[in-house]
This record gives C-alpha cells, sequence and structure tokens, in this order.
C-alpha cells in the first residue's frame, strides 16, 4: 500500500532526526550532550503537580472536556492575558479556545484556512512546522527571510503584490524561534495595518513569551488597537511552566479565526484532558517570584553558553529571551559539516540553521536544557578538539 504523495514533499521532521542521531550514537557508547531540542530539564513547578494530583482524584474531571475547553480554564486564560500584557475585553466564549500545546492548534489553523492555490507567509528560519502543515494543507508557502542585518524581522515590502493578495495566513512568532530575536510593538502595528489591508489573518506564535531575561518582557500582538480584529496568538504552558509532555494552551483573539479553529477541533480531537486543565488554571496563578526563579536558571545556562562561545572567538551577544542560543557556523563550514563536526568531535547534538529554513543556513542553534555542569563540559570539549570560530 502506497504512502499519499504528499509525504513525498515532506522530509523527515528535524527533532525526530535528532533523536535518531542520538538514539545511534548512544548505541555506539559514545556519551552524548544533546542540546538539541527544546525540552526544559526541569521538574514542573509542585504547586501545579499537587493540582493535577487533586483534579485526577475528582471524578468530575474524567469525562470527554467540552471542545473549546472549559469555562473555568477559559476565563483564567482571559485573566491572565488582561493580568500579562494588558489586554482586556476578551470573550471566553467566542475569543478563547483550548489547545493541546501549540503544534496541534497551529496544523489546525492551516486546515481551517488554507485551501489549494492560496499562499501562506511563514518566517525563514522558522518553525518546520509552518512548512509542513502549508503542504498538509494543500497550499503554497512564500517564506520571509529572516535576517541578522533585519534584526531577524520580515521584510514586507519584499513579499510580491500578487503573493499577498492570495495569502490567507501570515506566521510570526516572537521571541523567535530559532533565532532568539524579539520584536516592538511598532513592528506589530506595521503587520496589524499588512494584514488589514490584504485580509490576512497574522498568526502569533507566541510559545515563548515567558522565557525572557534581564528584566525584558515580551509583549502581544493584541496590545496593538485593532489587532484582534485580524490576529490570533497562541499560547503553551510548555516552556514556560516546563510542561512540555502535559500538552496545554490556549489560542486567543480574533473571533472569526477562533470559529474556523474551533470548526476543526470539533472534528479532529475531543480537547484536553480536564485535570490537565485545572493544572493549567493553577499555573497561570504562579507568582512572578516563582516564574523568575525558574528563568534565572535558563538565563544563566544562557550565560555560560555566550560567554564559553565567547572565549572560542565566537562574536555573539546573549539573547535576551527564549531556550536558545543562535550562533553563526565557523568560516569555511556549511551548518550541516559543522554540527556533524561537533557529533563526531565533541559528542555534542545541535541542530543545523538550514533545518528551519534555507535563510538559516551559516548557523546552528543552542537548546538551554541540559544542566550547567554539561553545558561547561560542552564548552570545554569543543576547546580540546580545537573548535574555535
Amino acid at each position: 500500500m502506497q504512502f499519499a504523495k504528499r509525504l513525498e514533499k515532506i522530509p523527515p521532521y528535524l527533532f525526530a532526526e535528532i533523536d535518531r542521531k542520538r538514539d545511534e550514537m548512544v548505541a555506539k557508547g559514545v556519551d552524548i550532550i544533546n542540546m538539541g531540542v527544546g525540552d526544559p530539564d526541569r521538574p514542573t513547578p509542585g504547586h501545579i503537580v499537587q493540582a493535577m494530583h487533586e483534579a485526577i482524584d475528582d471524578p468530575g474531571t474524567h469525562n470527554y472536556p467540552p471542545y473549546q475547553g472549559t469555562k473555568d480554564f477559559r476565563e483564567a486564560a482571559a485573566r491572565w492575558m488582561e493580568r500579562r500584557f494588558g489586554v482586556t475585553g476578551l470573550n471566553p466564549n467566542t475569543e478563547v479556545i483550548s489547545s493541546i500545546g501549540s503544534k496541534e492548534a497551529i496544523h489546525n489553523t492551516f486546515l481551517a484556512f488554507v485551501e489549494p492555490g492560496d499562499y501562506t507567509l511563514i518566517p525563514d528560519p522558522g518553525y518546520p512546522v509552518y512548512r509542513t502543515s502549508t503542504i498538509f494543507a494543500g497550499g503554497e508557502f512564500h517564506t520571509m527571510p529572516l535576517l541578522p542585518e533585519r534584526g531577524f524581522l520580515p521584510d514586507l515590502d519584499a513579499i510580491p503584490e500578487e503573493v499577498a493578495r492570495q495569502a490567507k495566513l501570515l506566521w510570526i512568532n516572537y521571541p523567535n524561534n530559532p533565532t532568539g530575536a524579539l520584536a516592538t510593538l511598532e513592528f506589530f502595528e506595521e503587520l496589524v495595518a499588512y494584514c488589514q489591508q490584504y485580509d490576512i489573518l497574522l498568526c502569533h506564535d507566541h510559545a515563548y513569551s515567558e522565557m525572557a531575561y534581564d528584566g525584558y518582557k515580551p509583549p502581544s500582538v493584541l496590545q496593538v488597537a485593532g489587532a484582534k480584529d485580524v490576529a490570533i496568538e497562541f499560547h503553551s504552558l510548555s516552556k514556560s511552566y516546563n510542561m512540555t509532555g502535559w500538552r496545554v494552551g490556549f489560542v486567543v483573539g480574533s473571533a472569526h479565526g477562533i470559529k474556523g479553529l474551533s470548526q476543526v477541533k470539533t472534528n479532529l480531537d475531543s480537547g484536553v484532558f480536564k485535570a490537565i486543565q485545572r493544572a493549567a488554571i493553577a499555573a497561570y496563578s504562579t507568582g512572578e517570584e516563582e516564574l523568575q526563579a525558574v528563568m534565572s536558571v535558563y538565563q544563566n545556562r544562557r550565560d555560560i553558553i555566550v560567554k564559553g562561545l565567547q572565549s572560542l572567538g565566537w562574536p555573539i551577544e546573549p539573547p535576551k529571551a527564549t531556550l536558545y542560543v543562535w550562533a553563526r557556523v565557523p568560516q569555511g563550514y556549511t551548518s550541516a559539516e559543522f554540527v556533524t563536526l561537533l557529533l563526531d568531535k565533541c559528542g555534542i547534538i545541535v541542530p543545523p540553521g538550514n533545518g528551519y529554513g534555507a535563510a538559516g543556513e551559516g548557523f546552528f542553534r543552542i537548546a538551554l536544557t541540559v544542566a550547567d555542569e554539561r553545558m561547561h563540559e560542552a564548552i570545554q570539549r569543543m576547546k580540546d578538539a580545537g573548535i574555535h570560530y
């Protein structure tokens, strides 16, 4: 039996390939330092786990949840948006929907709005799901290069007029994976105006909204006047609260966008386990001091990596957000060649920049998801192997 032809257009998922290489090297007895995947290694905070225990003991959580999320969860998400970003007036019934993390909701948004012949505008480099979901939906993607000379922000003027007029979705992600770049409210205003002009749904993947350092607080696109008419924003508890395996988040914004997403979801999944939604409500009540204690762990790791790379000659500044350090490969190497060198000589796994798109060539990404001592060891292994910029 043959696979569907659409699978011929889709490469192996980048992080599944990283896992395969890790397992292969471990089987050979290599001590691997895996800084490839943004999966926090710290435990989920205790008060969230306790809320989950209590919710599991309640038989009322054992049946099917509402497709769009429980009323309590949606109301908690709306309150969190108001407290965190000052976004007021969100209707929990029409402008908020629960999600199974972000990945599922991102994919289902493509199914809700993209048909054959439609364009999607996606960042390059960017989260691979934007590209593959376009293919699954039968659309065509137009990449928006994120270049260092522009601060890794897309150039809207470079999008051809005929592409803009056929575009259904424009995807952004700030703080950005993989580059760690930031966007201002002024840039969000430009994006909202652009999407209003061309009748495009602006989709902001805000998975790293709380993963920020040095006092920086990333804004929401919904803080822009009129954004709620054309924008939806994807929030996940995965990174911010060390809950990657829990698979819970929410999407908020345009009632039209939420309605389309809801129609797909009600036909594809049965919602998020009620007990997990109760735990998520507890997560949204996490105090600022406790949240910053979690962030300080990653900030310290960021500093270890940045200072270590600087000692090896890398011209790099510490990113103010995300779980990642985005760095150039040394002159004379492609992205693939350099990450292969790190694996073969040092037992270090990092993904190549071009795994996130053609504009990522010449870079590699380091995830801050291993313990401090392993990060120090990774730098030492590079020194011992004579690897420098």
